[in-house]
């Protein structure tokens, strides 16, 4: 069986930071309590099926390296069977509380539509006992409209409304699944929902399609009584030169123009924020000054490459610098934290799947600890309230609240002959403070 693939590996524990076991948490203790609540359920991490079991190891130059026994039988039902079986054994032997999946990476996608919702179906029944055996639940789910080559031109925005039914097809399938399923959220990435040229682009069309297709999608949702949680994931290209949700800031545009402010949020990536030359803790930031977070893909990009190289984390100020956000706003409601990230392609035993996992989940504990630090001692929030505290009384609060004109105001600062002197950010006093808690 394939799930024996892993028959070498012990369950994983938590043995503390004093332990030299490589296939031990130093850090990721999923029942301590921090503010308030076990350390699992502010973390909710989860593992995603394609990188972690589809995925063969190739790459442009070459083809896969991993040899795992499931790769070997093809695009089958059976091989989905096979898949499923070494998935649930990582996952009982991870112990992590989700996992995430595209409808491709679970069943074979057929021919025609009938085909595929066949086999997704006959997946997902095996699927949910798997889930009610080990406790495992469904974080997210989503369909691949952007690997078929009927995708190349996009799938809501393709010139060709037949591409856009079959797409509708597809998510209608994976989102009755991931509700059949209890998945909490349900994930809409947009692969090829851009453009390579304008010279054959027509951007106010793409645009209104795609507006539609997610109208419909959040009308079925409620039509078929989803209680989770739709998600738009921003990227701002690869594998288009341009893509429509570039970013946060951008993909709120989009809501507010077709009027899916309250009914979407976002998905936010680490390294596609990078890419769009953002900070993760910026893209965090935007989203929840605009109730807008959902959830989380927790995986960087290298420096020094250009594109979405999907590493697991390894940076703890930046884990720190999120969670203080994310924990400080009040946490994940349907949300959590996704490793859309991969191995290397050397990384080729059956173990090296683990340590990258442990790695990434003990990277969040620490993380996590820290932020409870920063909040507990206040010093950060205290300092970000009083360099605003004027807003919220008298000049500030009045401006604000409408009361005063342009001219009123003018006047008043010329009556009372206002000389405003700067006041220091204090950047490195906090930024000392923030990395002497990590």
């Amino acid at each position: 069986m394939t799930a024996a693939y892993w028959d070498a590996i012990p369950p994983i524990r938590f043995e503390g930071p004093g332990t030299d076991n490589p296939l031990a948490f130093r850090f990721y203790d999923k029942d301590r309590t921090v503010l308030g609540k076990p350390m699992a359920d502010h973390l909710r991490v989860a593992v995603c099926y394609w990188h972690s079991f589809c995925w063969p190891g190739s790459d442009v130059f070459g083809p896969g390296t991993f040899a795992r026994p499931w790769h070997q039988d093809g695009d089958t039902l059976a091989a989905a069977e096979a898949k499923l079986a070494a998935a649930f054994a990582f996952f009982e032997k991870l112990g992590q509380p989700f996992f995430c999946f595209h409808d491709v990476d679970v069943a074979p996608l057929g021919e025609t539509l009938a085909e595929g919702r066949h086999a997704l179906e006959h997946i997902a029944e095996r699927m949910q006992a798997a889930m009610a055996r080990t406790g495992t639940k469904l974080l997210w789910g989503t369909a691949n409209l952007f690997s078929h080559p009927r995708y190349m031109a996009g799938a809501a925005t393709n010139p060709d409304p037949d591409v856009f039914a079959f797409a509708a097809g597809q998510v209608r399938a994976t989102l009755e699944v991931t509700h059949r399923l209890g998945g909490v959220n349900y994930v809409l990435w947009g692969g090829r929902e851009g453009y390579e040229t304008l010279l054959n682009t027509d951007l106010r069309r793409e645009a209104d399609q795609l507006g539609r297709f997610m109208a419909m999608v959040v009308e079925h949702k409620h039509k078929i009584g989803f209680p989770g949680t739709i998600l738009i994931e921003p990227k701002p290209c690869e594998p288009t030169k341009h893509q429509y949700d570039h970013d946060a800031a951008t993909v709120h545009a989009f809501l507010l123009k077709y009027g899916l402010e309250k009914e979407i949020r976002l998905n936010i990536e680490a390294n596609h924020a990078t890419l769009a030359g953002h900070a993760f803790e910026h893209e965090i930031a935007y989203a929840i000054a605009n109730d807008l977070l959902g959830c989380c893909d927790i995986n960087r990009g290298d420096p020094q490459n250009g594109w979405d190289t999907d590493q697991f984390p390894n940076d703890v100020a930046e884990a720190t610098a999120v969670l203080t956000r994310i924990v400080s706003a009040g946490g994940f409601t349907t949300g959590g934290f996704n490793f859309d990230a991969k191995l290397r392609r050397q990384s080729i035993d059956p173990e090296d799947l683990f340590h990258a996992h442990i790695g990434g989940m003990d990277i969040l504990a620490r993380g996590l600890i820290a932020a409870e630090r920063i909040l507990t001692e206040g010093r950060l929030a205290r300092f970000v309230a009083d360099r605003y505290a004027g807003w919220d009384q008298g000049r500030g609060r009045a401006i604000l609240a409408g009361g005063l004109s342009l001219a009123q105001l003018a006047d008043e600062a010329m009556a009372e002959n206002l000389k405003p002197a700067p006041r220091s950010g204090r950047q490195e006093y906090l930024e000392n403070l923030l990395s002497h808690h990590v």
